[in-house]
């Protein structure tokens, strides 16, 4: 808190009048909504969460209270779930952080608040080891908790919103461990539950905290555009108001202007500057239906009438409305040609499919009649899948997350059974999804399909449209190659599961098989050294042995026997030594060099990688290639090395959620002694010399080492690769500046 100007002008809130004021705040907003008006219970849970955290203070300084009003105001204002929900996220925190146990929590607010608030306590609990994954444990309860109570989901995610807007007073290593969780896990989930506001909120954060300067870069060039935009805005809806005043409705339009984060996506995702995306603006119609039947008809009346004034894009226009995605989203999207020439996408949408839009699944409460209750269709589907993958847990945490993760972020596509039955698959799917959608059974005995007709095997990605009848035979297994193709979460989680019985099927037969040959040869099995075994016959575990020996690429016989009868260990370290170079004890004491043990890492410390330490103490990922000047931070590995990562690499995005606890803030200070590989991809207009001008501008304007040139043109068209030595990104920026002045050349950018 400040303690010279504020002081001033106006003397600081006490504690107290800070936490009276917010409660105020939180029950102005409960009072504003169409809830029924439960301020006592409220009232009741507030004092209960204040009393019982008491003199405790966040990092931030602040009383930790703040906290669970905020999440509560969240819950309230942004995602608009009633008393319930409020009482629970004003309780959230209390079973876990105090003495108070959810028998009372039972006792003095009732079974309902109590469940969530179990709920929410079991995601905060989880196995924090080095190896697992905390996250992906929490996440995993998180999901089975979602099948008792949505609300549950939706006040973690406002608990994880607040979160964010609170992670400046964060140490930096858990500012990437928790931006990286929130794009990898949270963001998707409040997209997949149609929370669209939030969803950007927490991508622009994680991108805010994670990318500072290209934050700032992006968020100046879209204050310095601004004027233009609201000068198209207004001339491109000028003609639809006077249209729409015409109809006599009830309606107003806003600009909707791309997130931060949407943008830099689209640039790292395009390799396109800022300057040419063109979808930064679109406009949306938001409009009152005189009869709630009739706002289908109303939204394709609106646009028949923008229709009039512009040309619509015929491939462009998506009707959400006869087919909601799988979150509820409902609108009418259109892209019309602006008189300037500009292509500009207006959204079609009554006040309910805004308030779904913006809300999610929460908003469809507030539509049915009495409020409450559960909404059916495509979200009890979509927790049907989860429970059927949590029935069959994956042994590894993380596999878990990414099979879960392949479902939330994903577009959909409509496509139709033999019968004519509508089905909604993630975008990307194939004909292998679609079996196993139908079931289990059908899925791993397919054998090709038939799409419109025509046979295509199971690898076939489905379009939006597609009518699919699935081959099966009796005598089909499921293939380990299924894993490649396979997309959704549902597929790959059944085709594992599968895959995972049969080898202890496999193994068990293996297992047979060796107790009959250690019994023939009178071997015992307790004494007997059957991990040399295995590792002399080169498998990584006992597991991929027995395996072996049950699919008969093992077969024992003389050999093992003698080696299972020979007790000198000499000569087990003679074999072992031939085999691998090296016994176990001698590898290990290898492992452990004083030299490379100087520093025990300390992941509250921020690391400068100089010119000295880059040469011997990190390892740079072939993932992402990072340079200085790239935003990096470090990964430590199971032997204590570190590897450095670009913050925005998909590995050190799942590094970051799957294994936070071993990221460490790491900074450049480098002074331009050692080069870098970097890759430069460039494309333009074929002309006679431009190779040559190219690379004139390269080594002799700049003098940059080039290691490689590979150029290729085809239909006038010129594209190429470059691979040159750079000491850091603003080398590359330079490069990348002057190749764009050279003529005819129209795109230049860096690849990882």
């Amino acid at each position: 808190m400040s303690e010279n100007n504020n002081d001033i002008k106006k003397p600081e809130l006490t504690d107290d009048e800070l936490i009276e004021r917010s409660f105020q705040e939180l029950l102005d907003s409960y009072l504003a909504t169409k809830h029924r008006k439960k301020v006592d219970i409220i009232t009741k849970a507030f004092n209960f969460a204040n009393r019982a955290h008491k003199g405790v203070k966040r990092r931030s300084g602040e009383p930790y209270i703040m906290h669970p009003l905020e999440v509560a105001k969240i819950v309230c204002t942004e995602i608009g779930l009633g008393s319930t929900s409020i009482c629970s996220a004003l309780l959230h925190d209390v079973v876990e952080d105090t003495d108070y146990t959810t028998e009372d929590i039972e006792n003095l607010f009732g079974p309902k608040i109590a469940q969530i608030v179990d709920g929410l306590t079991k995601i905060s609990g989880g196995i924090f080891g080095d190896k697992a994954s905390a996250q992906a444990e929490n996440f995993k309860k998180l999901l089975l908790t979602m099948s008792d109570d949505i609300r549950v989901i939706l006040i973690k995610i406002a608990d994880r919103l607040h979160n964010m807007r609170t992670l400046g007073s964060l140490l930096p290593n858990k500012q990437y461990k928790i931006a990286g969780e929130t794009l990898y896990i949270y963001a998707p989930l409040a997209n997949r539950l149609g929370l669209n506001k939030i969803k950007t909120e927490l991508e622009n954060l994680s991108f805010k905290y994670e990318h500072p300067e290209e934050y700032q870069q992006i968020e100046e060039k879209l204050k310095a555009t601004q004027a233009a935009r609201e000068e198209t805005f207004k001339s491109f809806t000028a003609p639809i108001y006077q249209e729409l005043d015409k109809m006599k409705i009830k309606y107003r339009i806003q600009a909707r202007v791309k997130s931060t984060y949407s943008i830099w996506n689209k640039i790292q995702t395009k390799r396109v500057p800022f300057e040419e995306i063109y979808d930064i603006l679109a406009v949306r119609i938001i409009f009152e239906p005189e009869n709630p039947e009739e706002e289908l008809n109303d939204c394709f009346s609106i646009y028949v009438a923008l229709s009039k004034i512009y040309r619509a894009h015929p491939d462009r226009l998506r009707d959400w409305m006869s087919h909601p995605k799988a979150n509820g989203y409902q609108a009418l999207h259109v892209t019309l040609m602006g008189s300037d020439g500009q292509w500009i996408e207006v959204q079609i949408r009554s006040e309910r499919m805004n308030d779904v839009a913006e809300q999610g699944f929460a908003a469809h409460w507030k539509y049915k009649e009495g409020g409450g209750g559960e909404d059916e269709g495509e979200l009890d589907r979509w927790l049907k899948t989860i429970k059927e993958i949590l029935d069959d847990p994956q042994p590894d945490a993380i596999d878990f997350l990414d099979t879960i993760k392949l479902n939330l972020f994903a577009s959909e596509i409509f496509v139709f059974t033999p019968k004519g039955e509508l089905r909604t698959m993630p975008q990307n799917s194939t004909a292998l999804d679609f079996a196993f959608s139908l079931h289990t059974d059908i899925g791993s005995h397919c054998i090709g399909a038939k799409v419109n007709h025509k046979l295509v095997p199971l690898s076939y990605k489905l379009q939006s449209g597609d009518q699919i009848e699935i081959l099966t035979s009796k005598s089909q297994r499921v293939q380990l190659s299924w894993e490649v193709f396979a997309t959704t979460a549902r597929a790959r989680a059944k085709i594992s599961s599968i895959l995972r019985k049969e080898q202890k099927l496999v193994q068990k037969k293996g297992e047979k098989t060796l107790n009959k040959f250690l019994k023939k040869e009178e071997i015992h099995p307790e004494g007997a050294p059957l991990e040399k075994l295995w590792k002399v016959h080169r498998m990584k575990s006992n597991e991929e042995f027995l395996a072996a020996i049950g699919n008969q690429k093992v077969v024992l016989g003389e050999n093992d026997k003698n080696l299972l009868k020979d007790k000198q260990s000499s000569n087990w370290k003679k074999l072992l030594k031939f085999s691998f170079g090296g016994n176990k004890e001698e590898e290990e004491e290898e492992a452990v060099k004083p030299e490379e043990q100087e520093e025990k890492i300390n992941p509250k410390k921020i690391y400068k990688l100089t010119d000295d330490s880059i040469q011997k103490k990190y390892i740079f990922a072939e993932c992402c290639n990072p340079i200085p000047g790239d935003d990096v931070l470090g990964y430590v590995g199971d032997d204590q090395r570190i590897t450095i990562h670009k913050r925005q690499c998909p590995i050190a995005v799942r590094l970051k959620s799957s294994y936070g606890n071993r990221i460490i803030a790491t900074k450049w200070d480098t002074h331009k002694k050692l080069n870098f590989l970097v890759y430069i991809h460039i494309r333009g207009i074929d002309s006679i010399g431009i190779l040559a001008e190219v690379i004139q501008v390269i080594s002799q304007q700049l003098n940059v080492n080039i290691r490689k040139v590979n150029l290729e043109t085809n239909d006038g068209i010129f594209e190429g690769r470059l691979q040159l030595y750079v000491h850091d990104v603003s080398d590359v920026k330079k490069i990348c500046d002057k190749l764009r002045k050279v003529h005819n050349v129209k795109s230049v950018t860096r690849e990882d």
